[in-house]
Order: structure tokens, then C-alpha cells, then sequence
């Protein structure tokens, strides 16, 4: 298996909400576990409001119209700032690093210019350190995800400014 094979079932793994996943094959073997306690946090986050609803039906409605009027207040202002920029996406699940180590600088910050092929970040998965390369060229203008934090799939990680 290359890299990009294991990425993908990495990924297909996170999708599925599996605990644990065993390849072994002639040459090498290899176990991808998840961690049960995000799993078990979301399972819990899930029953809650499945128990809310049923014995009162009216109170959720009233709650959730507070909920959307603010997120539609709130989206005008990202959705411009999504439309000039480029959001970099992370292209795996795992723990996400600025820098290549702990009393090191950043890769980058914000006003810093980058072109394709730059390190921005660092993504740990299983124990392995993955350099994220810049696929655009532009300006960074925010990070969107704080060091040492954990990241998912196509989780927005930088805004960058292409002009």
C-alpha cells in the first residue's frame, strides 16, 4: 500500500464511524483504530436531543428558531470573506501542527505569501507527521484552527487572498 492508499481508508475509516480496521497482507500489517471517547461524546450529543423532542414536542421548535435566526446573521460576513478567498482544506484527520516542532517557527502566519508546494502545516495520523503542501498561491490571511488542535476531513485550515 502507498500513502495515498492508506490516506484514503484513513478517511473511508472516519467516514464510517469505525473503532478499529486490521489489514495484513504479505509484507506489512496494519490496524487503524479511532479514539472511542470522541465517538462516545458524539453518541451522547446525539441521544440528547433525541430525548428532548419526545416529551415535549414545542419546546425544541421555539429553540431551534432562536438557533437559525442568529447563523443567517452570521453568514453574510464569512460567505464574502469564502467568496474572495481560498480556503485550504485539510486532507486528513489528525492533529494539526503550525510548526515542524515545539520551539520552532511557524510554516506560516498571517501576511506571509505562499505558492504551490509550500509546507503550511503539519497533520499527525497514527503517529506519522504528514507535511500539508499549499495547492494555491496567494496571501494568508487568517488560520482557522488553533496548534496542537484536532482536525477532520475537509476541515477548513487557512483563508488565503489569491491576488
Amino acid at each position: 500500500m502507498n500513502i495515498k492508499e492508506i490516506q484514503d481508508l484513513i478517511k473511508f475509516v472516519a467516514r464510517q464511524n469505525v473503532t478499529e480496521v486490521e489489514i495484513e497482507q504479505k509484507d506489512f500489517k496494519l490496524t487503524i483504530k479511532s479514539q472511542e471517547s470522541k465517538s462516545e461524546a458524539q453518541q451522547i450529543v446525539v441521544q440528547a436531543p433525541q430525548a428532548i423532542p419526545q416529551p415535549v414536542a414545542a419546546a425544541p421548535v421555539p429553540a431551534a428558531a432562536p438557533a437559525a435566526a442568529p447563523a443567517p446573521a452570521a453568514a453574510p460576513a464569512p460567505a464574502e470573506d469564502d467568496s474572495k478567498y481560498i480556503t485550504v482544506l485539510s486532507p486528513m484527520i489528525g492533529t494539526f501542527y503550525r510548526s515542524p516542532g515545539p520551539d520552532k517557527d511557524n510554516f506560516v502566519s498571517v501576511g506571509d505569501t505562499i505558492k504551490p508546494g509550500d509546507v503550511v502545516c503539519i497533520i499527525e495520523a497514527m503517529k506519522l507527521f504528514n507535511e500539508i503542501e499549499a495547492e494555491v498561491s496567494g496571501k494568508i490571511v487568517k488560520v482557522l484552527v488553533d496548534d496542537s488542535s484536532p482536525v477532520e476531513y475537509d476541515q477548513p485550515l487557512f483563508l488565503v487572498d489569491p491576488s
